[in-house]
């Protein structure tokens, strides 16, 4: 794009939906103003960014459709769809607060009063006295969900391999944690 545009041929532009350049300029016009918003509402470099990205697809698609009455208007319409959005992000966020004050409590009970809960600091205890390749079989398997292939890849043992070494483990842990089987 070799000529600077004015906010409304860049919006006349884009309701075309033939030109990419102008969506990419609307873009670089468009985020820092809405990034700059978002830091001064919501304090937040990540709901910052959040915020940017949201308004801009929002606008984008606003533009395309048609939707803007005046389209030399577009930077009031961009800070109008922030305003709204970070109200509505709030709206949320106290509805949420308000959900988990209600129901927080029903929601981290156990499911089964009966079942015993889960001690992390035994598991960790006992997943740390395993041999390091028992240990490597059990995280790759169940922390970074691995398939047996991949582990086996890895350590470079046949995958039958890794599922002898992955049972003795588990039932290593379940000795060590006290389950009975």
């Amino acid at each position: 794009m070799a000529v600077a545009l004015n906010d409304a041929e860049l919006v006349r532009q884009i309701g075309s939906g033939a030109d990419r350049l102008a969506e990419a300029e609307l873009f670089r016009r468009m985020a820092p103003r809405i990034r700059l918003y978002g830091l001064r509402h919501m304090r937040d470099e990540h709901a910052a960014d959040d915020l940017t990205q949201q308004v801009l697809i929002t606008t984008i698609e606003a533009l395309r459709a048609g939707r803007l009455r005046q389209p030399e208007k577009l930077a009031s319409f961009v800070l109008g769809m922030c305003r709204m959005t970070v109200l509505d992000s709030r709206r949320n966020a106290q509805r949420k607060e308000r959900l988990l004050a209600q129901f927080g409590a029903d929601l981290f009970a156990p499911v089964h009063p009966s079942e015993p809960c889960l001690d992390h600091d035994r598991l960790a205890r006992c997943v740390q006295s395993l041999k390091e390749r028992e240990r490597t079989v059990i995280v790759l398997s169940f922390y970074d969900e691995q398939t047996g292939a991949d582990v086996a890849g890895f350590l470079g043992v046949s995958e039958a391999n890794v599922r002898v070494i992955r049972h003795r483990a588990i039932h290593q842990l379940r000795d060590c944690m006290g389950v009975a089987v």
